[in-house]
């Protein structure tokens, strides 16, 4: 009877090992990361009926001030699919953005706007919380890159606190362009080219806090980097970031995410995840990603590790360190949640 006891709870432990096992095998409940930066997947957060609520590529998320995630999406039977922290739908607008890309939102006391950004109508549009345009950027004609109008073709955008803003060329000239709240152009520097103050794929922009002055940081996707700016266009430093094509740049609290498109040292396209750096400039995870390492203080290539992310385009971070992931060209899937573990 020992034996036979023995032997049928040995089975039993065997059966739940071998479950347990397979649910550890399986991408949801996994946990992904580095160091004092580990978070758990969720690849059902964010799903709904297609049928009701398509996606097409998911660009870009931002939370507002009521706590809600906003995510933009280029299918315009509903470009902005507005959901609580629980994925749940709350409601959804808009038809007129077939190249919807950047989503920035602005706090403006107690009101928020929205800027979102159209690569294929060439314009960047100011609006309410719930989508009512107050002013529209287009080509900015007496700068002499964009004589052709279809030469602007705008990625992101970012807001300073009096209003003031900057708009990121990332797909067209390559030019940073700085205008007053109303929308009247100030500044432009950038542009495409080889030295270190020039970019090839300015893909995303945000205003830095972190150091008590304000400063801009700037996607140069191509060239795996961060460029640190001053508010008036001087190069400040690049951060170099090798094996990652990020996208924008997300500051929530002292660190720094972005999504990582792809890694070119790869021999695939599905090969994005989403690098998280300190104050310091310092990458202290990847989630999905290889483990950060340096050598003498130099990053080495970074790469995808885990096949959980295919392009992941932008990250929106929320008050409890959680992560919300949009994806490009993937199938069209909802946006991804990862959990602060």
């Amino acid at each position: 009877m020992k034996r036979r006891t023995f032997l049928k709870d040995s089975s039993l432990s065997t059966i739940s090992l071998m479950i347990t096992t397979k649910l550890n095998s399986t991408p949801n409940g996994q946990v992904y990361g580095h160091n004092h930066m580990k978070y758990r997947l969720d690849q059902n957060w964010g799903k709904l009926n297609a049928d009701k609520t398509p996606v097409n590529d998911c660009h870009e998320m931002i939370q507002d001030s009521k706590g809600r995630i906003l995510l933009l999406t280029n299918e315009t039977k509903n470009n902005i699919i507005v959901y609580n922290k629980s994925g749940k739908l709350l409601e959804s607008w808009g038809h007129d953005f077939p190249g919807a890309h950047g989503l920035t939102v602005q706090h403006d006391g107690d009101n928020d706007y929205l800027f979102i950004t159209d690569t294929d109508k060439h314009e960047v549009y100011k609006t309410t919380i719930d989508g009512k345009i107050i002013f529209t950027i287009t080509a900015p004609k007496d700068v002499a890159a964009y004589a052709n109008a279809t030469a602007f073709v705008p990625t992101e955008t970012t807001v300073l606190a009096n209003g003031e803003f900057y708009i990121a060329d990332g797909y067209g000239a390559q030019h940073i362009m700085h205008y007053d709240e109303k929308g009247r152009l100030k500044n432009v520097f950038g542009g495409r080219g080889e030295g270190l103050a020039h970019f090839d794929n300015a893909h995303g922009i945000c205003v830095d806090n972190r150091s008590g002055t304000p400063t801009l940081l700037i996607t140069d996707r191509t060239r795996n980097a961060f460029k640190r700016f001053s508010l008036e266009g001087n190069l400040i430093e690049v951060i170099n970031l090798p094996g990652a094509c990020v996208c924008r740049p997300v500051i929530k609290g002292d660190y720094l995410y972005a999504a990582v498109l792809r890694s070119p040292n790869l021999d695939t396209e599905h090969s994005g995840f989403i690098t998280i750096l300190d104050k310091e400039n310092k990458v202290v995870s990847n989630i999905g990603g290889s483990e950060p390492i340096y050598i003498n203080g130099v990053l080495q290539p970074m790469s995808q590790t885990s096949n959980i992310l295919n392009h992941p385009h932008d990250v929106c971070v929320d008050e409890d360190g959680n992560i919300y992931v949009a994806q490009w060209a993937s199938g069209k899937v909802y946006p991804f949640k990862f959990s602060k573990v």
